[in-house]
């Protein structure tokens, strides 16, 4: 059973300084202003004038729900701060008229639905930095079209009566699921995919096929996805059959979440991913192989998230050292300031001095209000980050990132929200990035830093420099 709220780790001990040791129409960046909490309610907004086209032209089943959805949509958008067109004319589709959108909404088109020119233009759009969204049954349309085909992600190919079943949330750092809890039971049509989009597609939540009876993936069924698609963004929700989906609170924030990432007002890693194994996976159990070094602690809350408290110390994983490695996390600021501080460090031996993480191994720093070389995505103290790729892929304070930190030989490099904003090589003889430990930073205690699904991949040990 999970504890609620509960100090998972504490030492006492004397305090510590560490780690302060035509295209369309908007631009794709992350908001610079400060956000609230991505809990189920719908105020976030994105930053303002983006502009959202609903398409739901049908030429084979039609959705009474298409109504709904549509309302729903524009609902959103008057609550969030941005525009909402809704049209069944394909005739919209020209470069001219596209380039007035920052997405366009696929709600749930059927079959056919674009001639040649339009399915051109659409490209194009894509091609130029365009957002895609595609809902249902945007699945169900285009068959013999390539492009849209690897844009959807997947092509519908059957679906049993509509009947509840369990979301397993894999993505709880992205903004379209990252309101919900580790699983999600809901109502709905569940359909069934032709191919499996996940070696293409960043999953953002999949279906438990013994939940519910019709499923025909063999265990592995994506039902939500996300993806950076030749030149554009393309997010795809299997849900919203039913009209009563576009009345439910947390599946109106999923939409919102991934019209926001579409139209480039919330960043996310959106790249493929697979071959992770959990080193800390939201349970009290998962917390056995970590240890606290150094006074404060971190709590566990019941949605799975670690939050500092007190400080300055470090919270480490201490079942064993680590090589070449991937290790990707997710982490949220509390402040709406940007003016706490933590940091993931990375190549220190087993210690329960903090102090051995700081001469021994290196920081990635998580601070907004720092110089270049201590503030967030640095090597701190080392090496800044890219400050322009950086900024542009952040979420600002209250919202989640996601880092990954590749380390390969004496090779470090971070990526935030799938970009990459460092490349740092140790020439420290004192330091080695080829043996050491993880951990993650309490700074103290008016810092507040909060983390979810630690997560590793062990990579064949190389030496020299590495491509991408």
């Amino acid at each position: 059973m999970r504890a609620t709220g509960r100090t998972v780790t504490a030492v006492v001990g004397a305090a510590l300084l560490i780690g302060c040791v035509s295209g369309p129409a908007a631009s794709k960046g992350s908001s610079s202003g400060p956000s609230g909490s991505s809990g189920a309610s719908e105020s976030k907004k994105p930053s303002k004038g983006e502009r959202v086209l609903v398409f739901s032209k049908t030429a084979g089943f039609r959705h009474d729900s298409i109504p709904e959805g549509v309302a729903a949509v524009k609902s959103l958008g008057a609550a969030n701060g941005f525009r909402v067109d809704a049209t069944e004319d394909a005739g919209a589709f020209s470069s001219r008229n596209l380039g007035r959108y920052d997405a366009v909404v696929f709600l749930s088109t059927t079959g056919d639905v674009l001639n040649a020119s339009q399915q051109r233009a659409f490209e194009g759009y894509i091609k130029r930095g365009g957002g895609y969204v595609g809902i249902h049954a945007a699945a169900d349309t285009e068959y013999d079209w390539e492009f849209y085909g690897g844009l959807a992600g997947a092509y519908f190919q059957s679906h049993p009566a509509i009947q509840p079943a369990r979301i397993e949330v894999e993505d709880r750092a992205h903004p379209a699921t990252s309101h919900l809890g580790e699983s999600w039971n809901r109502t709905d049509e569940w359909y069934n995919y032709r191919s499996n989009p996940r070696d293409r597609a960043h999953v953002l939540a999949s279906l438990d096929e013994s939940s519910y009876t019709g499923g025909t993936m063999s265990g592995d069924h994506p039902i939500a996805w996300c993806q950076e698609y030749r030149g554009g963004r393309a997010f795809y929700t299997g849900s919203g059959h039913t009209k009563e989906s576009y009345a439910d609170p947390a599946f109106r924030q999923h939409l919102l979440g991934g019209i926001r990432w579409a139209v480039g007002a919330a960043e996310a890693d959106c790249r493929p991913e697979k071959g992770y194994s959990p080193l800390f996976d939201g349970t009290a159990e998962s917390l056995a192989d970590w240890k606290q070094a150094g006074p404060g602690s971190f709590s566990l809350s019941d949605d799975g998230t670690l939050t500092s408290s007190g400080g300055l110390g470090m919270l480490w994983y201490a079942d064993r050292g680590l090589g070449s490695y991937s290790l990707k996390l997710d982490w949220k600021m509390a402040s709406a300031s940007g003016d706490d501080n933590s940091g993931v460090f990375v190549g220190f031996p087993a210690s329960d001095d903090p102090w051995s993480a700081v001469d021994n191994g290196y920081e990635v720093q998580i601070d907004a209000s720092d110089a270049p070389d201590r503030t967030t995505g640095a090597v701190y103290s080392f090496q800044s980050a890219d400050i322009s790729k950086r900024d542009r892929a952040l979420n600002p304070p209250g919202e989640w990132n996601t880092y990954e930190i590749r380390v390969e030989g004496e090779r470090l490099r971070v990526w935030l929200n799938g970009v990459k904003i460092n490349d740092f090589t140790n020439t420290d003889p004192a330091r080695s990035l080829r043996d050491g430990h993880v951990g993650i930073q309490n700074h103290g205690a008016e810092d507040q830093v909060s983390f979810r699904d630690i997560r590793i991949k062990e990579l064949p040990a190389r030496t020299g420099a590495q491509g991408d």
